[in-house]
This record gives structure tokens, sequence and C-alpha cells, in this order.
């Protein structure tokens, strides 16, 4: 438990943001799909009908404030924790004072901030209180509920998705930051309205760094003799001199942005591709992830069509091995742009892909003793290799020599397309077919 200071104000201490959070639904920024008039969660807040539910959005949008206006509207006991900080010996502890109380007639409302920290075997011990309506449950999360949270527990959770605040949203709160007395509404502070405007836009839909950065530029301004704090652009600039962009390398934003490159570059759009390669980049990504991803694009989504683009792309991963970042990203781009404009198969993959299901769903049968090889005598007697026929014998360099076992006979795998070099491939396999089809 925190020990309060006969000298702590905690109204000047503590942080603009945390300061200036909203306390009811007029004062809240942003959300309208969820909380504009009419809409289904801010009715239920206002007729306290709330049930178990998720809070999932990026962070600064608002999950933890929501909560706390919902507990100021509701007529439950509201409690919170931290997944972060706290121990489940400490929720089950509140758990069982929930169930007490509902013997009593009173609802618990247990808020869990980043409660996909908790484990899925943790999330359990929730269930039997959250079906017997012991406890309110409400969750916040930055990471996608399908995959962190317990399918159980979050089939008895509706799902509300918080979205990043637009820019206009963050203008407004940046205004009331300005105006307000619980933020610097006591000061005199020259802004320009652009500069605000950069401030949105730097925050990115962050509600909170949007906050933080107008605060450092107003305790870092220039103060004249009247008191009036002159927010000038060089200090905003160095205030912002890298953007906060949303990207967890272990996280949805990472597998998000990985599928936005391979997307932009089966779509043939090299300027998207470039553009999420360097969002990765920018992140922090490993450009070696990001070499061997291409590697594969350029088999799966390229094949035969250009069989070049997959030595660009083993050379690419080359030279980030060699060289490493910041230099290697001039490389990658060299291989994003070229699988952008090669041509594009998938051949090669949805022959993979069918021949794997054949593999997994008919017994193996053993290899035609035709293709065996006899390297003993024992073999040679039982048949290994009897009816072999070597193609470079023969005048066309072809045999009708069966490889696939009986059940698979006349099996097609790769069926190429014609984009690219892979439409003289085509050509060539259909003639080959025609051959060995005439002569049976």
């Amino acid at each position: 438990m925190e020990q309060m200071s006969l000298f702590d104000d905690r109204k000047t201490t503590a942080p603009l943001a945390s300061r200036l959070r909203p306390e009811t639904l007029e004062e809240y920024v942003g959300q309208q799909h969820l909380l504009g008039p009419g809409k289904v969660l801010r009715q239920l807040i206002e007729k306290d009908q709330i049930s178990s539910m998720i809070f999932w959005g990026p962070p600064g949008v608002g999950k933890t404030t929501l909560a706390r206006i919902i507990a100021r509207k509701t007529k439950a006991d509201y409690i919170e924790f931290s997944a972060v900080t706290s121990s489940m010996k400490e929720v089950r502890a509140v758990m069982e004072r929930a169930e007490e109380s509902r013997k009593m007639g009173v609802r618990t409302l247990l808020f869990i901030d980043e409660i996909h920290r908790f484990n899925k075997a943790q999330q359990d011990a929730f269930l039997p209180y959250v079906e017997k309506g012991s406890i309110l449950l409400v969750g916040a999360t930055t990471e996608n509920p399908s995959f962190e949270i317990n399918s159980a527990l979050l089939s008895r959770c509706k799902v509300f998705v918080l979205k990043a605040l637009e820019e206009e949203d963050l203008c407004r709160l940046l205004h009331q930051a300005l105006s307000s007395p619980r933020g610097l509404g006591n000061m005199k502070v020259e802004i320009r309205e652009e500069d605000i405007t950069a401030v949105a836009r730097f925050a990115n839909g962050d509600g909170r760094t949007a906050l933080n950065t107008l605060e450092m530029a107003v305790l870092n301004g220039d103060v004249s003799d009247d008191g009036t704090v002159h927010v000038t652009g060089d200090v905003l600039a160095q205030c912002m001199n890298r953007r906060s962009l949303l990207y967890d390398k272990n996280g949805e934003e990472h597998y998000n942005l990985i599928s936005a490159l391979h997307k932009s570059m089966r779509n043939s759009d090299p300027d998207a591709a470039i553009y999420w390669l360097c969002r990765m980049l920018d992140g922090g990504e490993d450009p070696l992830y990001i070499a061997r991803r291409l590697v594969r694009f350029a088999s799966e989504d390229v094949g035969m069509a250009d069989s070049g683009a997959l030595q660009v792309a083993v050379s690419a991963y080359q030279a980030c091995r060699f060289l490493g970042m910041p230099e290697c990203d001039v490389h990658l781009t060299h291989a994003a742009v070229y699988l952008s404009m090669a041509p594009k198969s998938n051949a090669l993959y949805m022959a993979c892909e069918k021949a794997k299901k054949d593999v997994r769903s008919m017994p193996a049968e053993p290899v035609p003793k035709q293709i065996c090889n006899a390297p003993t005598k024992l073999m040679k007697e039982l048949d290994y290799g009897k009816g072999y026929e070597y193609a470079h014998d023969a005048e066309e360099k072809l045999t009708r020599m069966q490889c696939l076992p009986d059940s698979l006979k006349g099996r097609r795998y790769y069926r190429p397309g014609v984009q690219g070099r892979e439409k003289a491939v085509k050509e060539r396999l259909e003639e080959i077919l025609k051959w060995k089809q005439d002569g049976e």
C-alpha cells in the first residue's frame, strides 16, 4: 500500500495524462462507434446493465478510463487489478469475497488490465465466478483475444474493439489539456494550431503519447517575463524526434505487417511493399526474418514464372547477414520491389499442398520397384530396379515408365500457369503428357 505524504500534491505531480483522465462519458474522447448516442455500449453503461466484457485495442485509446467510468456508473463494488503486478492468489481472494457479496445481493465488478498477461490456465480461475455471476469481469488487452484469452472465458464475455484515436479526437484532447484546470489551464501556454495538429499526427492514435508529448513541450518551452510559455518549433521537434509506431515483434501487429508486405507484393504494388517493409524495420524487426519471408514468397507466389526471383531473395538474405542494419535496408527493398514486379504463379505452392494432403491422407505405399536402387545381389533377385528405363538412352530423353505408386497413377500436382516464363514450362509439360498418353 502506498504511504501518503503531507506534501504530496497528486494534482500537480501526476503526469498530464493521469490528471486529465475523463470521469464521465461526456468527457471521454473517441470510440463513437461504441459510445455515440444510441450505441449499444453507451446504453448498457447508462442503464447499468453491463455484463462481462473485454476491451481490445491499441495502447492509449481509453480502455482503463472506460472501465473507471463504468465503475462510477454501476452500483456494483469496483475492484481494479493489473495482470502485470497482481498475483493469482490476490485475484482469487477477491473472487472469494465477491462470492460472499453475491450471497448478500451485491455485485462485484472486477477490472483486469493487461488480462492477456495471465496465462490460459490462470484465466480458468475466473470461469466459475463469471458463470455464477459473482463477478462482472471487465478485461483490457492490446492483444487479439482470439489468441490470448481462454476460449471458455471468451465465450462468456462480449468483446468491444476500441480503435486508435482519430487525429481530430487527439486535437480535441490536446485542446482540453490546454484549457482544463486539471491539465494546463492554470498556465499561459502559447502554441500554434498547426503544432497541435503535428503533435496529434505524431501520436499515431495514442492519446497518452499525445498528452505526454504536449506536457514535455510545455515543460521545456521558453518562458517570457509575463509567465507565458512559448512552445517553439525547435522544442517541439526535439520532443517528436521519433514517431511512436505501434509494433510488437511478438504480437499481432507483427503478423499484420508481414501480411501487409506479402499481400502488397502479391498484388504487384511495389510502393506499398516498400512502405510496409520500412514500417517493420523502423519498429525494430530482425531484417533476417523479413529476408526469410521474402525467400519463401519467391517460390510460393512467383515460382516458375520467374525462377530468378528466388536467386534475388536468397542474395538479399545473404546481404543482410553480411551487412546487418541499417545498410541492408536497401537490399531488402531491392528484393521486395523485384518480387512485386515479377510475374506471379502459385502453382508450386498448390502442387506442394496437394501432394502433402495425399501423403497425409493416403496409405504410405512402397516405392515402385522399377525406380528403386539395387546395390546388392539380393535386392536384384527381389526385382529391385527391374524395368527401370534410363531417360538419357531414349531419343526423346523421355520414357513412359510409371514413377508414382499404383493408387496415384496419373495424379497431377503441378499445373503451371501462363505468367512469365511458366508459360513455356506449361507448353513443355503438355507436350510431355501428350507424348506419354499417345504411347499407352
